[in-house]
């Protein structure tokens, strides 16, 4: 049984290993919860390394620290599963990045089933009426 409830997401971000500062070219984040995410690289991570993770969606951009904890081959790109490492200052601006990534995701969803293309401003209004209040607390 899982410890956080992942969430899906479609956003771009970059991982940059902390060892050899190596940044992987293609990104995207596919699952987010509050102890990690998952996403698909154009380069697998060795198991254990260490990871920064930048999301530029926010204002200003967020970064965190975390390590691979398993890593796929995925058709021709990786799923790589990154645990958080995070200490308290962090907590509260993971837990805006993580209600970003699903506001994002209900805004690509919002396109793709009816067609209206919003704002990240109109999204957002529209997730916290309908979603806010089951957003699991930290």
């Amino acid at each position: 049984m899982r410890e956080f409830i992942r969430h899906p997401a479609t956003v771009p971000i970059q991982l940059i290993e902390l060892e050899s500062e190596v940044e992987h070219k293609i990104n995207t984040l596919n699952n987010v919860s509050f102890g990690g995410i998952s996403c698909l690289s154009s380069e697998p991570v060795d198991k254990g390394k260490a990871i920064k993770i930048k999301v530029e969606c926010v204002n200003p951009d967020f970064e965190i620290t975390g390590k691979a904890v398993w890593c796929h081959a995925k058709n021709d790109m990786y799923e790589i599963g990154i645990e958080f490492i995070v200490n308290k200052d962090q907590i509260f601006f993971l837990r805006m990045v993580e209600q970003i990534c699903h506001i994002e995701h209900y805004r690509n969803e919002i396109l793709q089933s009816e067609g209206r293309k919003l704002s990240i401003e109109e999204a957002a209004k529209e997730w916290i009426e309908k979603h806010a209040e089951n957003f699991p607390e930290a």
